[in-house]
């Protein structure tokens, strides 16, 4: 299992990839997207700012020998932490 980490203006996001539990896309510890795949996945959610606007998460997974996270959030990427 691979585990990634960011925090996003008080928030912790957290994307798991598993072969045998798919992946997953959490922040604050709630689940808002899971996938089954087996070469390259996207998963998308939501993060409530600030200023109380709705931006849009997306996530994207994917690689041949080792996975790599990429993590955007409102259109910008956001770096990552592998923890796992």
């Amino acid at each position: 299992m691979s585990i990634w980490i960011a925090n996003y203006e008080g928030n912790e996001i957290r994307i798991e990839n598993s072969w045998s539990h798919g992946e997953k896309l959490f922040v604050n510890n709630k689940l808002q997207d899971e996938r089954l795949s087996f070469f390259s996945s996207n998963l998308t959610g939501h993060i409530v700012s600030k200023d109380d606007k709705k931006l849009p998460i997306k996530v994207n997974l994917g690689g041949y020998f080792t996975i790599e996270c990429r993590l955007f959030i409102d259109d910008e990427k956001v770096e990552v932490t592998k923890t796992r």
